[in-house]
Formats: structure tokens, sequence, C-alpha cells
């Protein structure tokens, strides 16, 4: 679910494993250190699932872990009672395993938002889909995206 890169190359705005958590990159700094030391990078990261700020220091040599993270859009269909969204890919194919975020076991910030938005979007019967960010096995549902109409 990750590939190794040496820590140095990663960039604000990359993506990063830490504590086994596919993060975001917000900051990163350099330090130099004595003159037998490593320069360390001390990254500043937001987990992609939970928006919660994580923080690693790596020698930027040193080889550390970077989540293949990809995004898929969904049509939306339906919501159950449940919380599970009915959708549809590109091809045609349905699923019905999505939690709608404000159904989940542990939501992620705004997921009020974005369900009531998700809701809403269902009860006017608009066309739209959902953005759905994959990485390291955890499917989240992240925006909406509507189709414009004529």
């Amino acid at each position: 679910d990750s590939y190794p890169i040496e820590a140095g190359q990663i960039r604000k705005g990359g993506y990063i494993m830490i504590k086994q958590r596919p993060c975001k990159v917000s900051d990163v700094s350099s330090s130099k250190t004595g003159k037998h030391g490593h320069a360390k990078c001390h990254f500043v990261a937001i987990d992609i699932f939970n928006g919660k700020k994580c923080e690693d220091l790596v020698p930027a040599s040193h080889t550390t872990y970077a989540p293949f993270v990809k995004k898929v859009e969904y049509q939306c269909m339906d919501v159950d009672e449940d919380g599970f969204l009915s959708v549809m890919d590109a091809e045609g194919n349905t699923r019905d395993d999505l939690k709608i975020p404000d159904m989940m076991p542990m939501p992620p910030p705004d997921a009020d938002v974005l369900s009531k938005r998700i809701r809403d979007l269902l009860a006017e019967e608009k066309e739209f889909s959902i953005v759905v960010q994959m990485a390291c096995g955890i499917e989240q549902v992240m925006d909406t995206k509507t189709l414009l109409s004529n």
C-alpha cells in the first residue's frame, strides 16, 4: 500500500506514512546536525482520513514510506437508513459498501456538512458524483461533484 522514498525527497503537499497512517505533508523543515550527524527532516502532516495532525523526524538520507493515494468518482444514487451509499462507477458497476461520512465509526472532520450535502442533493434528485479517496486499504468519501445540467 506504500512505497519507499528517501525522506529528503518528500515535499510540502506530498504524502508520507506516519505511524502506519497515510498523511499529507503540510510543512517540512530540515535541520543540519553536527559534523558526524545527518540532516534531519521534520514533517508536519495531516492524516488524510481523520484530519489529525502528525509529526515525524526522519534523517534526510533515510528511507521512509509514502502511501499510494488515489481518488475515484462514483455517481451517487441513494443512501439507506444504515448510511450505506448506492453508487455506480463509470463502467456501470454498482456498489453499496461505502458509508456516508457521518455514519462512519470514526467520522472525519466536517462529516456532518458533507453528509448533509449528499442527502440534500439526493433529496433534490440532482445528478452528482462522490469523490472517494483510497489509500492503505481505506476508502472514504471526501467530496461531492455536481454534474452540470443544461
